[in-house]
């Protein structure tokens, strides 16, 4: 079987060698192989720079790829698979050949397919959305030197100067909606002397609108506005006329009112009792008993009786109520009654179904982890929330946890000591309820999601051969936003307290001889508050690119410190609170990711993510947890996690407890990745990452770990490599070859920038379910 498997490849490869000779074999009179773009040249007007949105729109339409694009459109693969085997004479509709035929031949893309004049017909379309009216443009066929027929195309793109916006003026609007125009007259996106551009007109029709729904114009829409544009005036000034259309539908421009609102929840099972009960003139019709209380309704139901109507309300009032996390779905009916009242006001009758979700939850997480200190195994994760604890959408969260690890590969202990080296259990009872539990005077009407969030948890972990620990977590927190963009989080009290149950004698002397990290897992309690401040800006049709910007500052156990300082007790380390002594440190850590849109099938991510870490007064080193380490699946992936720094410092592999001191209180990372479609739902990525901890305090037994701005980048750990993920839809599995390129201690075998003494050391494989960042 080997050698028939070896001789078909064989087969195959001179079958494809042997047709390579001509890519135009089966091409007629007059067709022309397209070979890509041959050059790309955009000239501007003096002052005119096209970047971002303007950019792609002149340039995206004439960047068309050619058969086995490998730089698009650009540059080709020498080797075209596909339209060598299109060029087979496969006469038989079976056999190997033809098989082959079906599953590799490309039809080849010619230049009468990629209609160079309708593209740059297209560029001076989009050109001129952008205000740059007068484009010039031209194009040339590039034979290829050797086959008359194969040809590139350069293309030439002359920008003039952009046109800028004369008077704009609002026209032919009267009565109450010209009046609503007039009143939000300052929020025109529309202004004198800026350039003209079709999107902002696109923006202004949309928030004209808006403006309408929510002043009770029910029935008006987008379409029904038009923009007049007048460029005879003055030379590159267009004036604008915002317009009613002729022949808007009288409905569009009747105001209404709130009529009859109704609100019907409904179970799965109806045979129960029906019941009704009007709250606020909202009438509501349930199955005894009933699931949720009134005023909880009351907060989430915005549009009542009488009110005029609004569109943002109607969101409001649809999002309120599936925030509350109990119903499965809801639809808003709208019924339109015929008569007009004298106020000129219609009316609109609201019927609201909501259904309500099982109140039970379960959740079963299933990993698997591998570890840089030669620790494989399973982990188990059981929840169970029940999601309307007390009638208003509060969440209760049961969560049982587990894992356990053992030893692989360690030849070199030849270490027997059982099946299950090590293993954690752990359990986490978390209450989250759907509103902010503040004072009045610090709630906002904002209609953005909110939630105070209580958490206890437990936790035992047992390392075979080292020690056992346990860890008591509660907190208190608060999630809110301030924008569409802007989220917050509050966490005014956490503590943890961890505890060594017991010790080995191997671990005992590993922190006898590094002071430092056995101090920070000495037994103590950890009072902490923190916030994060998070920018979202998600990708639109406009603006491609995402830019998500995360910064969390954490303090602990200063306004304990404060209190006892304040009471008399001055003393400045060793401080205890129940017998315990307490941490007290500051730590900051900020993270940047920008996603960038390459092409089509392409994207750019880059992150780059830093943290530094204090500790004072109370204590000299930060607690264990708290410190920044480095490596693995999603950090710089040439590197298993916890192997590299602080700094140069460096232990040897074979040292079982290695990665308890390979930590530090700053770390800069820096990561870049290519992602691109490969076929279907395979994708495919190239990274560059970058990165290191280090030590704030010189620490004699980690030579070279401490922060110093001499020779930092040869601190810099460094490494690339490629990956392939494949997205399930709801779940992306992904596995990375990391590719070492410097390590940040010198190699004595291997002197230089690139250190690795042998090219397979430097390889490490990770599989891992999502995204690195």
């Amino acid at each position: 079987m080997k050698s028939l498997g070896n001789n078909l490849c064989i087969i195959i490869v001179f079958m494809i060698l042997g047709s390579s000779c001509s890519q135009t074999k089966r091409l007629t009179e007059g067709e022309i192989l397209y070979t890509g773009v041959k050059k790309m040249n955009i000239e501007t007007a003096k002052g005119v720079k096209l970047e971002g949105p303007k950019s792609s729109a002149i340039s995206g339409p004439l960047g068309f790829p050619p058969n086995n694009p490998l730089y698009a459109p650009y540059i080709r693969s020498p080797f075209p698979i596909g339209l060598w085997v299109y060029n087979w004479n496969v006469k038989k509709e079976k056999g190997l050949k033809h098989w082959l035929y079906k599953k590799l031949a490309k039809k080849p893309v010619l230049i009468s397919d990629v209609q160079p004049e309708l593209r740059l017909k297209v560029v001076e379309n989009a050109a001129s959305e952008y205000g740059y009216f007068g484009v010039k443009t031209s194009y040339e066929l590039i034979p290829n030197k050797r086959n008359p027929k194969k040809a590139k195309i350069s293309y030439q793109v002359y920008v003039p100067e952009a046109h800028l916006l004369g008077s704009v003026e609002f026209w032919g609007w009267t009565g109450r909606m010209d009046s609503l125009i007039q009143r939000a007259r300052r929020g025109c996106l529309l202004k004198s002397g800026a350039e003209y551009n079709l999107y902002t007109m696109e923006d202004e029709r949309t928030r004209i609108t808006k403006m309408f729904r929510n002043n009770g114009y029910y029935y008006f829409q987008a379409d029904y506005i038009e923009f007049l544009v007048d460029t005879t005036r003055e030379k590159r000034v267009a004036d604008v006329r915002v317009a009613l259309k002729h022949g808007v539908p009288a409905v569009a421009l009747q105001p209404y009112k709130v009529g009859n609102v109704e609100l019907v929840l409904e179970n799965s099972d109806q045979s129960e009792t029906q019941d009704t009960l009007s709250y606020k003139g909202i009438e509501v019709k349930y199955t005894k008993p009933l699931d949720v209380k009134p005023k909880v309704l009351a907060r989430s139901l915005h549009l009542l009786p009488g009110d005029i109507y609004s569109f943002r309300r109607q969101n409001r009032t649809q999002t309120s109520l599936a925030r509350l996390g109990i119903f499965k779905y809801t639809n808003l009916n709208v019924t339109r009654a015929d008569s007009v009242k004298k106020s000129g006001f219609g009316s609109l009758d609201f019927s609201i179904n909501a259904v309500y979700d099982l109140p039970i939850e379960t959740e079963i997480e299933v990993d698997v982890s591998s570890k840089s200190n030669n620790l494989l195994g399973p982990g188990l994760s059981l929840g169970i929330t029940n999601k309307n604890l007390f009638r208003g959408g509060e969440n209760l969260t049961f969560k049982l946890n587990g894992a356990y690890e053992w030893e692989v590969g360690d030849k070199k202990t030849n270490s027997n000591s059982g099946l299950i080296n090590s293993y954690e259990l752990g359990v986490n009872v978390g209450l989250s309820l759907p509103r902010l539990l503040v004072p009045d005077f610090l709630k906002s009407n904002k209609d953005f999601a909110e939630r105070t969030n209580f958490q206890v948890g437990v936790d035992f972990l047992n390392r075979h051969t080292f020690f056992r620990m346990l860890s008591f977590t509660g907190s208190l927190g608060y999630d809110f936003q301030s924008s569409w963009r802007v989220f917050h989080t509050i966490t005014p009290l956490k503590i943890t307290y961890t505890h060594l149950l017991q010790t080995s004698k191997e671990f005992d002397e590993t922190m006898e001889n590094n002071p430092a990290i056995a101090m920070s897992f000495k037994n103590q309690l950890i009072p902490s508050m923190s916030y994060s401040y998070t920018y979202d800006r998600a990708a639109t049709r406009r603006n491609p690119n995402r830019l998500y910007w995360q910064n969390t500052l954490m303090s602990a156990g200063n306004i304990l410190s404060a209190i006892q300082y304040i009471t008399g007790n001055h003393q400045g380390q060793n401080k205890k609170l129940f017998g315990n002594i307490y941490s007290q440190f500051l730590k900051l850590t900020s993270e940047v990711i920008v996603y960038r849109k390459v092409t089509e099938t392409s994207l750019l991510a880059t992150r780059f993510m830093g943290g530094i870490g204090y500790a004072y007064g109370n204590s000299r080193v930060m607690p264990y947890s708290e410190q920044f380490y480095i490596g693995g699946a999603n950090s710089i992936r040439a590197f298993t996690i916890r192997s590299i720094g602080p700094g140069s410092y460096h232990q040897e592999s074979d040292n079982k407890t290695a990665y308890l001191d390979q930590t530090g209180d700053i770390k800069l990372e820096g990561n870049v990745e290519l992602r691109f479609k490969i076929m279907y739902q395979l994708n495919g990525a190239i990274f560059l990452d970058a990165g290191n901890v280090w030590l704030l305090r010189n620490d004699p037994k980690r030579p070279g770990g401490e922060f110093k701005f001499a020779g930092l980048l040869k601190e810099i750990a460094l490494g690339t490599g490629f990956g392939l993920r494949y997205d399930f839809g709801f779940i992306v599995l992904r596995g990375d070859l990391g590719i070492a390129l410097h390590t940040p201690y010198k190699n004595p075998d291997k002197s230089g920038y690139y250190n690795i003494p042998k090219f397979k050391d430097g390889l490490k494989f990770h599989l891992a379910i999502g995204y690195p960042f």
